[in-house]
Order: structure tokens, then C-alpha cells, then sequence
């Protein structure tokens, strides 16, 4: 069994033949021309172009959708992301209700009574302090564990994604969270 493997990956004799005809000259040009299928007209080129993209954009939103890691866009691809984004979907932040919140404390702010003004200016006030502490909290927690896991690998700017990721709601983030909450990632 050694042997074979040994005889086959051995370099032919440059002597020896290589067991076909040299094609004329006139066919391996031939043959280099119809490889490249590129068209005549630019139009025709700038079509073929659109639909390559629309093809690749389509693959990623299937991947994004999907969580398939072979065509997620580059920001979201690696281990590393992978892991940052199960950290962040295992557990329930703060942060992921900001946006809502948000909108009901500028509802609040818009009323004309001055003290729900006051209270709603209060409110905003307070919970950007705790989403702040939050993402201190996710992020020291979130380091440590890369550093645990990944170690002399690169995990440069995964704290920042996942921490971006927490600004999102839950069922609005893409890649869609592959985890359950209370989970470990």
C-alpha cells in the first residue's frame, strides 16, 4: 500500500511522454478564448455584473436569516463572532429595550404637562446610566471570556460588536440568534 502511494506521488521523468499530443497552436488559443466568457457588449457585462451581486446579496440575507456561517457577510463571520453573538443572545440585557423605551419617553417628553416632561427627561436620564453600567458589565464579562477561549487569537473588535448587537431587539438582530436565553454559548 506504501508503495503505490510512494510511485504515484513520485515526479514523472521530464524525459517521458506526457501521454497526449501537443495541441497546435492554433487550438490552445482557441481554447484560451472560449475559457473567458466575456461579452462584447458593456451592457450586456453590467447585467451579468447586477445579477452576480444580486445573487451574492441574496445568498448572505439567506445566511443572515439562516445563521449559515459560509456566506455570512465578513463583519459576522469567524468563531470569534460566533461566540460574541451566542454570548450576547444568552442572556437578557438592558440595552435591547433602549430603542423602545426611547420612543416612549420622547412620547412622554412631547405631553404639555411640564411634570411628566420633567419625569420623562428623569427617566431617559437614568436608564441611559444603566445601559451604560450594562454594557460595562457585558463588556468586561464578554473580554474575559474571549480571552479564556480564544487565547493568541484575534478577537479584535468582537466586544464592540457584541455590544452593538445588544442595542438591537432580540428578534430584530441578524444573524439571528441561535441560542436561547439562559443558555450557555
Amino acid at each position: 500500500m506504501l508503495e503505490k502511494q510512494d510511485e504515484t506521488t513520485q515526479a514523472r521523468d521530464p524525459q517521458a511522454k506526457k501521454g497526449r499530443p501537443t495541441p497546435k497552436r492554433s487550438e490552445a488559443e482557441a481554447n484560451r478564448r472560449t475559457r473567458v466568457t466575456v461579452p462584447k457588449d458593456r451592457k450586456e457585462a453590467a447585467r451579468q455584473g447586477r445579477e452576480r451581486m444580486r445573487v451574492e446579496r441574496e445568498k448572505q440575507r439567506q445566511a443572515l436569516l439562516n445563521g449559515d456561517e459560509r456566506h455570512l457577510p465578513a463583519r459576522d463571520k469567524g468563531p470569534v463572532r460566533k461566540f460574541a453573538r451566542d454570548y450576547v443572545d444568552s442572556r437578557w440585557s438592558l440595552a435591547e429595550f433602549f430603542l423602545p423605551a426611547a420612543v416612549v419617553i420622547l412620547v412622554l417628553s412631547i405631553i404639555k404637562v411640564p411634570t411628566l416632561q420633567l419625569l420623562s427627561t428623569l427617566l431617559f436620564l437614568l436608564f441611559f446610566v444603566f445601559v451604560i453600567l450594562d454594557f460595562v458589565r457585558l463588556g468586561l464579562g464578554l473580554r474575559k471570556q474571549l480571552a479564556e477561549r480564544f487565547a493568541g487569537q484575534n478577537t479584535r473588535g468582537a466586544v464592540a460588536y457584541g455590544i452593538m448587537r445588544t442595542l438591537q431587539m432580540r428578534r430584530l438582530r441578524l444573524p439571528k440568534p441561535q441560542v436561547r436565553r439562559g443558555e450557555k454559548p
